[in-house]
C-alpha cells in the first residue's frame, strides 16, 4: 500500500503575494541571501507584511554550511520568531528548513508556520521534505529528509523570476529536468509521481530554451516555475538517484553549480542505468521507462534502445542550445584535479541517500568510471 499526501498548500498567480497581508501579529523570520535582500525582491514580500513584525537574516551562501544554519538559529531565537519565510533559491530554502529542524532540537524553538517563496525555477525545495546542508571542513553535503521541514505554504509568483539571468535560468531549468528523469526511474516510482514527471519533461523541452533566450517571455517563465514545483512534488514522492548522489558529492568538492553538475552527468548516468555497454543496450524495464519519457517530447518509438538514444540525444542538443558545458574540462576544471578526487567523490556518492533509490546499484569503480567520462 502507498500513502500519498501533499502537505504544502500552493499559492499561485500574479497576486499570490498579497495573501501575505492576512498574516497579523506574527513575528516573522525572513531567510534569504544578500543579493535577494539588496535587489528589491525581498521588499516585494515585506511590503505585504503590514500587520506583523519581521527580521531579515540574509547571511546565506550557496551550498549553505552548518555554520550559517547555527547563526540563523541564534538570530531566530533572539528575535522570538513564530513564523519563517524563506525567499530565494534552494540554498535559502534549504537553510531555513535546517534552521527550523535544528532550532526545535537545540533551542526548543516553536515555529507555527513555514512559508517558502522561490525566486528561481529549479530546486522544487518549496514543496519537498528534503534539504542539503554542507559541512565546510570536510567538503561534504548531508541530505536532511524529514516531513518536519516540509513548508506549509509555497508561493509561486512569476514576477519573482522574471529577472533571473540566462545562465542561472539554464542551470536551474536543467536541474528540473534531472529531477523528473531520476524520479521516473527511481525504485520508489509510482503512478502519481509518473504523471508529474511526464508533464514536466514536456514543459521543460517546450519552455526552457525560450526562457533562457528571452527572459521577458512571461509564459515560458511561468511554465518553468510551475514545472520546477511539480518536479519537486514528483521527487518528494519518488526520490532521486545516482545523478544527484554524484552531484552532491562532486559539487561540494569541485565547486560546480548544482544544476550544471547534474547536466554534465545526465547523459552518462542514463547510459549507465539503461545498461549501455559499448553501444549495445541490454533491454530492461529501466530502458523502457526512458523510452516513455523520450516519447513525451515528440519521438514515437516502441524500441527501448532507440528510446534511450533519443532521450540522450535530446538532452545533449538542449544542453548545447543553452551553451552549457558537456564536460568538467569545458566548465574549466583541470582533468587531473578531478581525477585526483575521484575515489573520494565516488565513495561519498555511494553513501548519498539519493543513490539508494537509483534503479541500478553502482560500485565505487563504476562511479569512478562515470567521473572519468565527464572529466
Amino acid at each position: 500500500m502507498e500513502k500519498i499526501h501533499f502537505a504544502t498548500q500552493l499559492w499561485i498567480g500574479d497576486d499570490a503575494l498579497s495573501e501575505l497581508q492576512t498574516m497579523q501579529g506574527k513575528k516573522i523570520f525572513i531567510v534569504t541571501d544578500p543579493f535577494i535582500a539588496e535587489s528589491g525582491l525581498t521588499a516585494q514580500i515585506t511590503d505585504q507584511l503590514t500587520g506583523s513584525e519581521y527580521f531579515i537574516f540574509s547571511d546565506i551562501v550557496p551550498d549553505p554550511p552548518v555554520e550559517k544554519v547555527i547563526a540563523g538559529i541564534q538570530a531566530m531565537s533572539s528575535f522570538g520568531a513564530d513564523t519563517i519565510i524563506a525567499i530565494g533559491g534552494g540554498s535559502a530554502i534549504d537553510a531555513a528548513k535546517a534552521m527550523k529542524y535544528f532550532g526545535k532540537r537545540t533551542m526548543d524553538l516553536a515555529i507555527e508556520q513555514f512559508i517558502a517563496i522561490p525566486t528561481t525555477s529549479g530546486t522544487g525545495s518549496e514543496v519537498t521534505n528534503f534539504a542539503v546542508i554542507t559541512m565546510a571542513d570536510t567538503a561534504t553535503k548531508y541530505p536532511l529528509v524529514t516531513d518536519e521541514i516540509q513548508p506549509d505554504i509555497a508561493v509561486l509568483d512569476t514576477n519573482l523570476v522574471m529577472s533571473v539571468p540566462p545562465k542561472v535560468t539554464a542551470d536551474t531549468g536543467m536541474d528540473v529536468l534531472t529531477h523528473v528523469i531520476e524520479a521516473y526511474v527511481s525504485t520508489n516510482a509510482n503512478g502519481v509521481a509518473d504523471a508529474f514527471c511526464e508533464k514536466v519533461v514536456k514543459l521543460v523541452f517546450d519552455n526552457l530554451e525560450s526562457a533562457y533566450k528571452d527572459g521577458s517571455n512571461r509564459e515560458a517563465r511561468a511554465n518553468m516555475h510551475l514545472a520546477s514545483c511539480m518536479a519537486g512534488m514528483a521527487f518528494n514522492l519518488a526520490s532521486l538517484g545516482l545523478n544527484h548522489g554524484i552531484a552532491h558529492a562532486a559539487g561540494a568538492r569541485l565547486h560546480v553549480p548544482h544544476g550544471r553538475m547534474n547536466t554534465i552527468l545526465l547523459p552518462s548516468v542514463i547510459e549507465f542505468n539503461a545498461n549501455v555497454n559499448q553501444g549495445v543496450l541490454q533491454e530492461n524495464a529501466v530502458a523502457k521507462r526512458y523510452m516513455a519519457l523520450a516519447n513525451c517530447i515528440g519521438t514515437t518509438t516502441t524500441n527501448p534502445r532507440i528510446g534511450v538514444q533519443n532521450l540522450i540525444r535530446a538532452i545533449k542538443q538542449l544542453r548545447q542550445r543553452l551553451n552549457m558545458p558537456a564536460t568538467l574540462s569545458e566548465f574549466g576544471l583541470a582533468k587531473a584535479d578531478v581525477l585526483a578526487q575521484k575515489t573520494e567523490i565516488a565513495t561519498a556518492a555511494l553513501a548519498d541517500a539519493c543513490t539508494e533509490t537509483n534503479p541500478r546499484t553502482p560500485s565505487i569503480h563504476e562511479i569512478e568510471t562515470l567521473l572519468e567520462e565527464i572529466s
